[in-house]
């Protein structure tokens, strides 16, 4: 279904609105991850590791659309930060596999719990109703592109 006309183009703010969403939710994830000095994509790769038991660097940047030489950057800032380990697999030696460390899984086990502040920080203004309709809204349109997160991840709810 077309929504959009290329003559009343410059009156769409969907792009703009999902947009400055999204940077707003990292804004308000960076200020209550603040006081454990993470940032809100530390806070991403922490989180989708404990949740989704991700344990690859491949399936990292699959979950966060980086590219690999961003992840690296960012696993080497959680390996300084003495939250998680790099290992090989024993399996197959060019296989790197990500490990929580002590004081990464305390803070993942934390994460949830700052992760629903920040988000009914950011979702307070608009009713469960809504919300559960923003939800579905979203959760249809990546599945209608094909978004293959949202479909291994959502598809099935």
């Amino acid at each position: 279904m077309k929504h959009f006309q290329p003559d009343t183009f410059q009156n769409c703010t969907l792009g703009l609105l999902l947009g400055r969403a999204a940077l707003l939710k990292d804004r308000i994830i960076d200020t209550h991850m603040e006081p454990y000095g993470i940032t809100a994509a530390q806070f991403k790769v922490l989180i989708i590791m404990a949740q989704f038991a991700v344990d690859t660097p491949a399936e990292l940047c699959r979950h966060l659309s980086l590219d690999s030489g961003s992840m690296t950057r960012m696993l080497d800032r959680l390996e300084q930060k003495s939250l998680l380990i790099r290992q090989r697999s024993d399996a197959d030696r060019r296989q790197v596999r990500l490990v929580l460390t002590e004081d990464g899984q305390a803070l993942a086990d934390r994460l949830p719990t700052i992760g629903a502040d920040a988000m009914n920080q950011l979702a307070g203004a608009i009713s469960p109703q809504e919300l559960q309709s923003l939800e579905q809204i979203l959760k249809k349109i990546l599945l209608a592109a094909g978004d293959p997160i949202t479909i291994q991840r959502l598809g099935e709810k």
